[in-house]
């Protein structure tokens, strides 16, 4: 993609930014003051281009970067380029689209989930966990449960931010999905009271791992 198209991209991304936006957003970690309509929006009209995706991405910019991940071809990343991606990932949201929009979509998901998992990296390791997660609803059948259980209950309490919110999801998957280890996941978030005090809004659910267990059972009317 020549890089003056890049630019107009990027000039319309300057035009679209809002102040109080990225206000709103940088108390969460984001740097960024797109509203995320606008930004959809825009990935709408562009389509997918996946020259225009990397141009974009390599600005660095945050806005940028996850307008990228609109308009990319997700099967087209190899396994360094994911890699890479991922480490570079900083801002919460950009690293959430990033593994859901596009690593989970890829052929490599699968090989990246096992090198990332344990990564010294805690935000690398956080991709791990998630796609581990998405591995206990859809495809669990050679995962060890009892030993991510093992590994939830030494250290999730202890983990940095981002790490021991992917840990608490797989924790509460683990707990929705799979009877036989329900008690223990919930025993285990009631010990470790991980996000027990989370601010949650009228109507939604609690992610403290026991009263999301809880009621998602209770919603599929299982005992």
């Amino acid at each position: 993609m020549a890089e003056t198209e890049v630019s107009e991209v990027m000039a319309e991304l300057a035009a679209l930014e809002d102040a109080k936006i990225r206000a709103v957003n940088e108390k969460h970690g984001d740097d960024h003051g797109v509203n995320l309509g606008a930004l959809r929006a825009l990935a709408k009209r562009l389509k997918t281009q996946q020259d225009l995706a990397r141009g974009l991405w390599d600005t660095g910019d945050t806005s940028a970067k996850l307008l990228a991940l609109l308009i990319c071809r997700p099967k087209a990343f190899d396994r360094a380029e994911l890699d890479a991606m991922v480490r570079a990932a900083r801002t919460p949201k950009v690293h959430d689209w990033l593994v859901n929009y596009v690593v989970k979509k890829n052929p490599h998901a699968e090989e990246l989930r096992r090198a990332w998992f344990a990564d010294p990296d805690p935000v690398v390791a956080s991709a791990g966990w998630a796609l581990t997660t998405e591995r206990v609803a859809k495809k669990p059948d050679d995962l060890d449960l009892a030993g991510l259980l093992d590994t939830i209950e030494v250290e999730m309490a202890d983990a940095p931010d981002r790490l021991q919110w992917a840990m608490n999801q797989t924790l509460a998957q683990i707990g929705i999905e799979h009877a036989p280890y329900r008690d223990r996941a919930i025993d285990i978030g009631e010990r470790l009271k991980v996000l027990e005090d989370y601010p949650t809004a009228k109507g939604c659910t609690s992610p403290f791992a026991p009263i999301w267990i809880t009621e998602m059972v209770r919603r599929r009317g299982e005992a």
